[in-house]
């Protein structure tokens, strides 16, 4: 059910402030945080600014743009000021991330078996069977726990009227969640008082929670699982992460030319000789984990991998075909998915979704352009999506061609107003939009991390908060219990 907006809501047409209330008071969880910005003076908190991007270079923090001209790898930017959550907030977020996966766990449980759901006509089945992202290789293959989704990554945005909703679900290779860790570092040593004393709940044992979530995945047959990290390399966009959580983890990181299938089972090569592997926690996508199976020319996974995960001999962590769950098509069903297997409603709504593959809903798209924000269904990072506010007639034109030609590739939603967040700009703070990816781990039982990487849209007016797209980040503070709940 959904809360009732509080008599501090803000004003549909404003978008919420994290810090301050309507009338300009300082909400009381970010009373100790405003409290220690008023003694510092702008050359102070510039000099913190300075100090967290040198931790981030010394720490090798970085992401990869595709196609910039000057560096393709840049030290993701990170602003200082944390966004600070109150513990009943969090509680209820908690409780509608863990109903939604699992939910789509069994979801992708029901579509890979009986297809119970498909043949009931809640969603449609031709939305699912020919999803670029099903794989019919998945066909009633043993996934333990039924746990096809290990590390999920969901969006949620705050709503002008104070409520929480999720935007999309990432249930395929999410990433983000190194820099979650690196800003709450950061931030212990740019606020380490106001740290202190907010009584701000720990993230630290993620990686410990990471790597029992993967072996639990094999424990039933396997006494102590040894579990790799599979990247595709230096060259792609998130390596760093991938080798800080294999050496957080005390997990080897491995590339597909590391791995070995003989007999149906998966080695990898050491200096000591070959060693069995049991779980992968794979960062590669599901086209390039097999030649044998999935794309041919692939060389990032390993051939025969898949032959072996068959077989039951090793598991791949996140599933592959998972990302079926998280089509932004199907995402328009969620909340009948979760009615339908849990029998509960929703406790984090949906933003309201138009499917441009239904004649009705395409043609109030392509009136109202200029309104909406228009997504191709498979596309992530930013890419491929038309803002039509901030968007020119020329590009209007443009995907208004595009949803024509292919309407069943497009869906839509209306421009939402992101919560703003202080932030701190050329040493002033200034309000810019952000979102907000906590992280869910998914094995014998299903696990919420007690923080999130709070994304940012550092360009002012902006609403884009990917890395790739211009954005940052901040950390974010999840008061532990009666921390900051009362306003």
């Amino acid at each position: 059910m959904r809360d009732e907006p509080t008599a501090e809501a803000e004003s549909p047409l404003r978008p919420y402030d994290e810090m301050l209330t309507p009338d300009s008071q300082v909400r009381p969880h970010y009373a100790a945080l405003d409290a220690r910005l008023a003694t510092l003076s702008p050359a102070e908190l510039a000099e913190r600014q300075r100090t967290q991007e040198r931790f981030f270079l010394l720490q090798g923090i970085t992401f990869t743009v595709y196609g910039a001209e000057s560096s393709t790898e840049r030290i993701i930017p990170s602003d200082i000021l944390p966004r600070i959550i109150p513990s009943a907030e969090w509680a209820r977020i908690e409780a509608g991330l863990k109903q939604r996966l699992q939910a789509l766990n069994t979801f992708l449980a029901d579509i890979y078996s009986e297809q119970q759901i498909l043949m009931d006509g809640v969603v449609p089945r031709e939305l699912v069977l020919q999803a670029p992202s099903y794989r019919r290789e998945m066909q009633n293959l043993y996934v333990p726990h039924k746990a096809y989704a290990n590390v999920c990554g969901s969006d949620l945005i705050r709503q002008p009227s104070g409520e929480f909703a999720v935007l999309e679900d990432n249930l395929r290779v999410p990433s983000g969640v190194s820099y979650m860790l690196a800003n709450r570092e950061a931030s212990r040593r740019v606020f380490p008082g106001t740290f202190r004393g907010a009584g701000v709940r720990s993230i630290d044992r993620y990686p410990d929670l990471l790597l029992s979530t993967l072996k639990s995945m094999a424990a039933d047959w396997r006494p102590n699982p040894q579990v790799v990290v599979l990247t595709p390399g230096v060259y792609n966009s998130a390596y760093y992460e991938h080798a800080y959580l294999a050496r957080l983890m005390g997990a080897p990181l491995v590339e597909g030319r590391d791995l070995v299938v003989h007999d149906n089972m998966v080695y990898m090569r050491t200096t000591t000789g070959l060693r069995r592997i049991d779980v992968i926690y794979r960062r590669v996508d599901d086209d390039f984990i097999d030649p044998l199976t999935f794309r041919r020319d692939s060389s990032l996974g390993a051939a025969g991998l898949f032959n072996a995960y068959r077989a039951g001999n090793v598991v791949i962590c996140n599933a592959p075909g998972t990302g079926v769950a998280d089509d932004k098509a199907v995402y328009a069903y969620v909340p009948e998915i979760i009615r339908y297997y849990l029998g509960e409603e929703p406790i984090l709504p949906n933003i309201e979704t138009f499917l441009c593959r239904e004649p009705a809903q395409l043609s109030h798209v392509l009136a109202n352009l200029d309104k909406l924000v228009v997504k191709a269904v498979g596309a992530s990072g930013g890419y491929g999506m038309l803002v039509g506010p901030h968007a020119t007639r020329a590009q209007r034109a443009e995907f208004a061609d595009a949803l024509t030609a292919n309407p069943e590739n497009y869906i839509a939603q209306p421009t939402i107003q992101l919560s703003t967040a202080p932030c701190l700009i050329d040493g002033e703070v200034e309000p810019r939009h952000v979102d907000l990816r906590p992280f869910i781990l998914c094995g014998e039982k299903i696990v919420v991390t007690p923080g999130a990487l709070t994304r940012v849209a550092l360009k002012k007016g902006s609403l884009v908060v990917n890395s790739s797209q211009g954005g940052g980040s901040k950390d974010t503070w999840v008061l532990s219990d009666g921390k900051g709940d009362r306003g």
